[in-house]
């Protein structure tokens, strides 16, 4: 297993990072969040779990430890695969999962494309008591939906845009946010802003 790849960031994409491990480049897919503490050419360290499939390899990137172990348990959850694993992890932090889990918060797993309410049912089921105790106080007074402007923003900057840019893009893609309701999700306006960028310019 690879626990970790530590290196400068050769590249940084919507959904991926390359990262230059020992004169190799590696892939490896990640959240926005995680991508957005990610800069060009700057050293960087992410957990990694490796997923075997018969016709690929597939790392995956986290922030720390905890986002990776969480990750590895939600796909003992029947249904759960690597992609909705971190879809959950795109949406919610690690506590916030734990904490949805703990207290049968069926619309925080709702928020997570491709869970509706009865996997969102089953879910809550099958992962009692996998995930551990919330670890971290909740969150006061800054309402779920007030984050993705701030995490777009650094995602942008992350990828090398300038300040007005990404501030220009956020704007452009807020209409769409709004739209979607509840959370929305950081990855797809990540997309729709790169899509305003490239048209810019």
């Amino acid at each position: 297993m690879i626990a970790f790849v530590s290196g400068p960031v050769a590249a940084l994409a919507p959904d991926s990072a390359v990262v230059e491990v020992g004169g190799i480049g590696i892939a490896v897919q990640c959240t926005p969040n995680t991508l957005s503490g990610l800069r060009m050419g700057r050293p960087a360290r992410l957990a990694t779990s490796l997923v075997v499939r018969e016709d690929s390899l597939t790392l995956y990137g986290f922030a720390d430890d905890d986002e990776r172990q969480v990750f590895e348990l939600l796909q003992t959850a029947s249904g759960v695969g690597p992609r909705l694993a971190q879809a959950m992890l795109a949406v919610h932090a690690p506590d916030t999962l734990r904490r949805a889990v703990a207290t049968g918060d069926e619309k925080a797993l709702i928020a997570v494309p491709g869970i509706g309410k009865k996997g969102a049912q089953k879910l809550l089921l099958e992962l009692k008591g996998r995930l551990g105790e919330p670890v971290g106080a909740p969150a006061v007074g800054r309402p779920v939906t007030q984050g993705w402007r701030d995490q777009l923003h650094a995602a942008l900057i992350g990828l090398g845009y300038a300040t007005r840019e990404a501030e220009e893009a956020v704007t452009a893609v807020a209409p769409q946010a709004e739209a979607a309701g509840g959370t929305p999700q950081v990855g797809s306006l990540l997309k729709a802003a790169l899509q305003t960028l490239n048209r810019a310019r």
